[in-house]
């Protein structure tokens, strides 16, 4: 009896060791197929994006880490951008993310503005190179996605009279005005740009959506790794704004609208 007792506590004394372990290994294996994601996708920004030599384009790659350079290719990436949506017969979003301002345009007019309370750009934005960045930008980038907590077009219920005495021109309120702002649009080439509404009564909803938001893509990496493939990585930025521009932004752009970014 008590050989029996010993065994089973030498065995349960082996689990203790063992899932640790286990669960060590796997947060170490884990937290390396991301660093390899988020590598990988730089390394793509810049193979696809980064100056190439040639005999009509020789640039001396001095220049590339002249401030006054970066500048100027960054406004110039901006303006292309700009110009390419100005030729097109639909509203548009134009993000100026030292100006801390986004705006909504149609044929190059503004016809909305929201200031930006706040914004972040993720490792890809800040570790690829600066030339390849604003290449990639140059040209608008074109929602493939989105998910959101409102509707995109509100279901607005009117109320039909049983006859012209009873006639009422009311229309029900649109109750997604109370509803918390928060999303994020997908574009074609895999970054994603997330709003949140900035009012701090809305704090506990981001939280919300955030955790949801990461939660899922920690599932959609686990899957990956479980069959060794390097997991997808979705650089992004992150910005705050009032909730009425967040959501004014939202229900105007097209489901596949464009953006042009200038960071």
């Amino acid at each position: 009896m008590e050989a029996e007792t010993t065994v089973e506590s030498g065995r349960k004394r082996i689990w203790i060791w063992i899932l640790p372990g286990l669960f060590l290994a796997f947060t170490a294996y884990y937290a390396t197929m991301c660093v390899i994601s988020s590598s990988r996708r730089v390394r793509e920004i810049n193979s696809l994006y980064g100056y190439k030599p040639g005999e009509k384009n020789n640039i001396d790659i001095r220049l590339f880490t002249d401030s006054a350079f970066i500048k100027l290719n960054r406004e110039k990436a901006y303006y292309q951008s700009r110009n390419l949506l100005a030729e097109r017969d639909s509203i548009y979003l134009s993000l100026n993310l030292p100006d801390s301002a986004a705006y909504l345009e149609i044929n190059g007019v503004t016809v909305h503005t929201s200031r930006l309370e706040k914004f972040s750009l993720c490792k890809a934005m800040t570790g690829a190179d600066e030339y390849a960045v604003s290449s990639m930008l140059s040209m608008p980038l074109t929602i493939k996605a989105s998910r959101s907590t409102i509707q995109k077009e509100p279901v607005m219920l009117k109320i039909a009279p049983k006859d012209t005495s009873e006639y009422k021109p009311d229309i029900l309120p649109d109750t997604t005005n109370s509803a918390p702002v928060n999303y994020y649009l997908e574009m074609d080439n895999g970054f994603r740009i997330y709003v949140y509404e900035s009012e701090s009564s809305g704090m506990i909803d981001r939280l919300k959506f955030d955790i949801d938001d990461r939660l899922k893509n920690s599932w959609t990496i686990l899957k990956s790794i479980a069959t060794f493939k390097v997991p997808e990585y979705h650089p992004s930025i992150r910005l705050r704004m009032k909730k009425a521009d967040a959501r004014i932004i939202y229900r105007a752009l097209p489901v596949h609208g464009q953006i042009a970014l200038f960071w």
